[in-house]
């Protein structure tokens, strides 16, 4: 990995780059150990919040300058929050990343979090949950996971509630900041047209007043499972049963990534197939990982009609019981290669390569040559696919339903079905 170089300024802010010499763009960012899965509940929702503040206006550029002059130079910046990261980041032409790095650097050092911005993002953030809360597809998808992990961190909504956010000051946003917005909670990372030394010099320059933080403390997920279900009004039955499953670290990663991918994961696999393909009961089936650093969850997802309900989980758990069976050297075959293409056709997108190489040095503290990657890939055979689905499979499970569900099975009997 020539084109790729790790560095450590010493106050523990890391500075990594993908060098890309066939492209004309840079995609930069600033990713901080800092989401929901760190937060008190009184205070749920805070790095979300604050991720939106940012962009409201620092003491050299107010709300507007900050998105005028990224798309002055036809430049993007955008931001996410997730359970366990908040990552700030812009793609622009590569004579504009000395530009880009210091609005960056200027959000996330000198945000005022004015008051009268507040209160009126507050109202935009506020409207953002009341939005969720009325799209089905996200409202399963949060019960889900707070159902899996209750009652902690890890279960609750990365965006909070309007009541928590709705009493939130700057008092609490600047005080979650000095926590968690210090170098040694920080990276920068780059990739496409920039070489490795000019991206330590505008770091150093950009960043060099940034605070130390405490020390990142988490409490470990403690799955728990069990069944959430609402009846509503809504022209879809929408399904999520899933189980515990596992981290970024745990070496049954790869294999689980292929199980799902040959269980749900495109128009060849097992449960597209069986329920849309030959039945036509579904518009939508996919399996699904979510790992975090410590563990994680195997979900599938369906969509189907009220009268069509009740056939889903049977069929999707009778999937279940026959890939711990055994499974065909086409379809292992297949799922690898859906999984190396995917990680080689991001390799095309410089936005693509940051974000990955952000993410492998925030999980395993270095970057991750994708030749390691793909031969751990090509190592899962049939015997290991088969162990992690026994692995997975028969733990207590976790189920959510919403909408018209009269149809669908109860928690018990799904569980009767499982492996």
């Amino acid at each position: 990995m020539k084109n790729v170089r790790v560095t450590d300024l010493g106050n523990g802010l890391k500075v990594a780059s993908d060098h890309m010499a066939s492209v004309e763009t840079v995609s930069v960012g600033v990713w901080i150990e800092a989401g929901s899965r760190f937060e008190p509940a009184s205070i749920s929702g805070a790095s979300h919040f604050l991720e939106h503040m940012v962009f409201k206006g620092t003491r050299k550029r107010d709300a507007r300058a900050i998105a005028e002059e990224i798309e002055s130079v036809g430049g993007h910046l955008n931001a996410h929050t997730s359970r366990e990261y908040t990552a700030f980041y812009a793609k622009v032409l590569k004579g504009d990343v000395a530009l880009a790095i210091d609005v960056l650097a200027d959000m996330l050092q000198n945000a005022t979090l004015e008051t009268n911005e507040l209160d009126r993002e507050r109202t935009v953030v506020i409207q953002e949950i009341l939005q969720s809360l009325d799209t089905p597809d996200d409202v399963i998808f949060d019960r889900f996971q707070e159902t899996a992990f209750p009652d902690q961190p890890l279960g609750r909504s990365v965006l909070g509630s309007p009541e928590l956010i709705g009493s939130m000051d700057r008092d609490v946003l600047f005080d979650y900041m000095r926590q968690h917005y210090g170098a040694p909670r920080m990276l920068i990372a780059a990739a496409g047209a920039i070489r490795h030394d000019q991206l330590i010099a505008l770091a150093e320059a950009a960043f060099a007043a940034l605070p130390p933080a405490a020390p990142a403390t988490r409490t470990a997920g403690a799955y728990a499972g069990g069944s959430w279900r609402e009846e509503r009004e809504l022209e879809q039955v929408h399904l999520v049963l899933g189980f515990p499953s596992v981290g970024y670290r745990d070496p049954d990663f790869h294999a689980v990534s292929v199980l799902s991918t040959l269980l749900g994961g495109g128009m060849s696999s097992r449960l597209f197939q069986e329920v849309r393909e030959k039945r036509g009961l579904v518009y939508s089936i996919y399996s699904f990982p979510s790992s975090y650093s410590d563990t994680g969850l195997f979900g599938i997802y369906a969509g189907t009609g009220a009268s069509e309900a009740h056939e889903i989980l049977p069929l999707v758990c009778a999937e279940l019981v026959k890939v711990g069976e055994g499974i065909g050297d086409a379809e292992l075959a297949r799922a690898r290669s859906q999984l190396k293409a995917g990680i080689l056709m991001a390799l095309e997108s410089t936005s693509a390569r940051c974000e990955q190489l952000a993410r492998q040095i925030m999980v395993f503290g270095r970057p991750i040559p994708v030749e390691e990657t793909v031969a751990k890939i090509e190592a899962v055979d049939r015997a290991a696919v088969q162990r992690v689905s026994r692995r997975i499979f028969g733990r207590r499970p976790t189920l959510a339903a919403l909408g018209p569900i009269e149809g669908v099975q109860d928690y018990e009997a799904v569980r009767a079905m499982l492996p």
